[in-house]
């Protein structure tokens, strides 16, 4: 379990997050941290890339996303920072049909729906393998067989990197290697071969886009044996080859009761083995992850709704700053619900209201960071002459009095209720926003 000693501050270890800020009144105004309608929920992702950005402050790329359907012009209706290109029908396996045969129409469409949406930061997943180009195919491969394999032919690689390199130079700023690269029906290559890959991949894009940023395949953590077996032997070939990356990767879905503090454990696993393997200080992304997911073994998934929802987002962006994650790509928001995801993300529901409430409490603010005492969790904010404190239990309740000039306490789908100095208030899993005069 990732924790810090009682009374500890914490901080994280870079600037990361959001947009600039709202006024005192504003402030005061959206405490409660509820969103819009769907039209100016629209228009306020639209506006993100025009927005003077305080560099001090939390900056908007700390909340990514996946989003179905962009491919064909979908868009979520609640601020985010970061878009992910997975699921979308644009990976390799999907777009280069016969050798130096391109069909780029998802990935076009893709691009052109989040340029129109004023999106500038935008990660392409380079994997997964073709079939005409598999040393191996299995019916299991995911999206489709052969995709799992390592490259049969490596120049085939080279080529393809270059292509997309090429073709999107300015469009796309940053590459991942391959998802989930741990999991069998992702990858059943070695860890040397990917490690040789991200240094070709490396190579060819430095050479061709040096600004885009090239961030490493992605362990999933929830099933330990496999995150054993491959990552910390991918590490120890990326050192081998220099560490050709910018950034590490990571999923941290829990298993389907794990909660964020599961989570948290995930991410100091990760982080562990990062230190053991000698890693530089990069930038680390958490590339994929939700809750309440079925499994490993007989586990259940979870369905997680209403002010819970929402207080996992909130608290997912705010342990990112407490555990030095600079940002995390939510999974998924989507057109309809998704059977097998815990916390269900489209328009209308709760963990929407959760997104609109951290780009309230935490974007474009200043993290002054989080302090432990006993069960209890207090993490300290400020922009614009203002202040406020975010505070849940770690697990179950906590017994939390406010300070000194409180005035509002809110839920995250923007239930308030007044709260003079001194008001005894019982903390539970779900984050309050305590607004100070």
């Amino acid at each position: 379990m990732v924790r810090h000693r009682s009374e500890k501050r914490t901080q994280s270890k870079r600037a990361v997050a959001a947009v600039a800020g709202l006024s005192a009144l504003a402030l005061a105004l959206t405490a409660c941290g509820g969103g819009s309608t769907d039209g100016d929920a629209a228009a306020t992702t639209e506006a993100t890339a025009d927005v003077v950005v305080d560099p001090n402050a939390i900056q908007p790329a700390i909340v990514g996303l996946h989003i179905e359907g962009v491919e064909g012009g979908a868009w979520a209706s609640a601020p985010f920072g970061a878009l992910r290109l997975w699921d979308n029908g644009t990976a390799w396996s999907q777009i280069e049909l016969a050798p130096g045969e391109f069909k780029w129409d998802n990935l076009e469409g893709a691009l052109e729906n989040a340029t129109s949406k004023g999106m500038t930061d935008i990660m392409y997943v380079l994997g997964t393998t073709p079939e005409w180009n598999a040393k191996e195919v299995n019916a299991e491969d995911y999206p489709q067989p052969g995709a799992a394999s390592a490259p049969k032919d490596l120049a085939a690689w080279d080529e393809w990197v270059k292509a997309v390199v090429t073709r999107y130079k300015g469009r796309i700023t940053s590459y991942q290697i391959w998802n989930e690269a741990n999991l069998a029906n992702f990858y059943n290559g070695t860890p040397a071969e990917m490690a040789e890959l991200t240094k070709r991949a490396y190579d060819i894009i430095k050479a061709n886009d040096p600004e885009a940023l090239v961030v490493a395949a992605s362990p999933s953590t929830r099933l330990a044996r496999a995150f054993d077996r491959f990552f910390p032997e991918y590490l120890k070939e990326l050192g081998a080859l220099g560490w050709p990356v910018d950034v590490f990767a990571v999923h941290t879905y829990p298993d389907g009761s794990g909660d964020p503090v599961a989570r948290g454990a995930l991410i100091k696993a990760t982080q562990d083995a990062l230190t053991a393997a000698g890693a530089p200080d990069l930038p680390l992304w958490d590339t994929e992850l939700n809750y309440g997911l079925a499994g490993p073994g007989d586990i259940p998934g979870t369905e997680i709704t209403g002010a819970r929802a929402a207080g996992f987002v909130v608290r997912t962006y705010i342990d990112d700053l407490r555990y030095g994650i600079d940002r995390s790509y939510w999974y998924i928001w989507s057109l309809r619900p998704i059977p097998f995801l815990g916390v269900q993300a489209f328009a209308g529901t709760d963990a929407e209201q959760g997104f609109f409430a951290v780009d309230n409490w935490v974007v474009g603010a200043s993290f002054n960071g989080c302090t432990e005492t006993g069960n209890a969790v207090t993490c300290d904010f400020s922009r614009d002459g203002t202040s406020w404190v975010v505070a849940w239990a770690e697990t179950g309740e906590a017994a939390y009095t406010t300070p000194e000039n409180s005035q509002l306490v809110c839920d995250p789908l923007a239930t308030c209720t007044e709260a003079a100095p001194g008001t005894e208030i019982t903390l539970t899993e779900v984050p309050v926003r305590v607004y100070l005069q």
